[in-house]
C-alpha cells in the first residue's frame, strides 16, 4: 500500500465528486487559513470576512476560493448533515415543493447543486442539517421519493 495511503482516507463518493479525510499538516496552506478564518467568524472573534483573513493572512480570494470545500469533521458528526442526490422532472413548482417538504420536517438545507435539465430530467444534490428533525432520514426518503416528481431520492453522504 503506497504511503499516502497511511494519512489519506476516501469517506465517501458521490458521483465525479470525492471527498477525503485528510492530516491537517499536509493542506495546503490557503486551504488551512481558510478553515482558520472560518473558525474566526463561527467563534465570533472576528465580525467581517475581510476581518478574518486579514488575521490569518489569506487573501480574499483564496477564501472565497477554498471557503465551500473544507470543513471541520468535528462539525459534520455534531450537526448530522446528509447529502441527498435527486432525479428531478423539469417541470415548474418540483424543487420548490422539495425545499418545503424538507423546511416542514425542521431540516435545514445548506447547500443546492442542480444540473441543466437533459431530456426532461434534472439531477440536485441537497446538503440538509438534520440535528433538528423529528423523522428519520430514511422516512425523509421514503416522503421525497413519494413526491411528484421526484424519480430517485437517495442519500449519497452523511456526517455522523
Amino acid at each position: 500500500m503506497p504511503e499516502s495511503k497511511d494519512f489519506l482516507q476516501t469517506i465517501k463518493h458521490a458521483g465525479p465528486e470525492r471527498y477525503y479525510l485528510v492530516r491537517e499538516d499536509i493542506l495546503p496552506e490557503g486551504v488551512l487559513k481558510t478553515a482558520q478564518a472560518k473558525e474566526l467568524l463561527a467563534r465570533g472573534e472576528v465580525k467581517t470576512i475581510h476581518d478574518a483573513v486579514e488575521q490569518v493572512g489569506l487573501s480574499r480570494s483564496a477564501f472565497y476560493k477554498y471557503k465551500d470545500g473544507i470543513h471541520p469533521l468535528s462539525k459534520l458528526e455534531r450537526e448530522r448533515i446528509i447529502t441527498i442526490s435527486m432525479d428531478l422532472e423539469h417541470r415548474s413548482g418540483i424543487l420548490s415543493r422539495v425545499l418545503a417538504l424538507i423546511a416542514n420536517l425542521d431540516g435545514n438545507v445548506l447547500t443546492i447543486h442542480q444540473t441543466i435539465p437533459l431530456q426532461g430530467m434534472a439531477n440536485v444534490v441537497i446538503s440538509v442539517e438534520t440535528s433538528s428533525m423529528g423523522e428519520e432520514i430514511r422516512q425523509l426518503i421514503n416522503r421525497l421519493q413519494a413526491q411528484d416528481g421526484v424519480k430517485r431520492a437517495m442519500v449519497i453522504g452523511q456526517g455522523s
